[in-house]
């Protein structure tokens, strides 16, 4: 008998918490695209060379020129992502981020840790080929579409 009321207790208990956990899926905030930016970084070899271009006319005196380009939004599961890009000849000198999810507390808790890290591995790796930050996998697959969307513009 005590086996029975224990059984039923638990299988009660695990309903409760089944039925009464929400996903940021059923958040209204997770369907509306947030325009936020995310600081860009930028590493040290590339200051250097944007500290070299003109201000005044906003062209270069170097023969690499600068240009900004924007990724397609990446849709999500919970939510989208976009991405910007400056460079300065070939090399990416900025990265912005202009969308990502932000539905929920989580989706920011995950966010303001995984995005700077994203960026700085495109710095570094100057390319889409950035490894993923770990519990952050959907955001780091948007953010890697809209970064090759920007990349593919670049060399069309």
């Amino acid at each position: 008998m005590k086996r029975i009321v224990l059984w039923c207790l638990s299988t009660l208990s695990v309903l409760v918490l089944l039925f009464g956990y929400h996903t940021s899926t059923s958040s209204v905030l997770a369907t509306k695209s947030p325009t936020a930016i995310v600081s860009s970084s930028t590493s040290s070899h590339s200051a250097a060379s944007t500290n070299s271009k003109s201000t005044g006319s906003g062209t270069s005196t170097q023969a690499a020129k600068t240009s900004t380009v924007t990724g397609a939004v990446a849709q999500t599961q919970w939510g989208p992502v976009q991405v910007r890009l400056t460079l300065q000849g070939s090399s990416i000198t900025k990265v912005e981020v202009l969308q990502y999810p932000s539905g929920n507390g989580t989706d920011s808790q995950i966010n303001s840790y995984a995005l700077p890290i994203l960026v700085q591995e495109t710095m570094n790796q100057q390319s889409s080929k950035i490894d993923m930050v770990s519990g952050a996998t959907v955001t780091s697959t948007g953010y890697v579409q809209s970064l090759q969307s920007a990349l593919d513009q670049v060399s069309a």
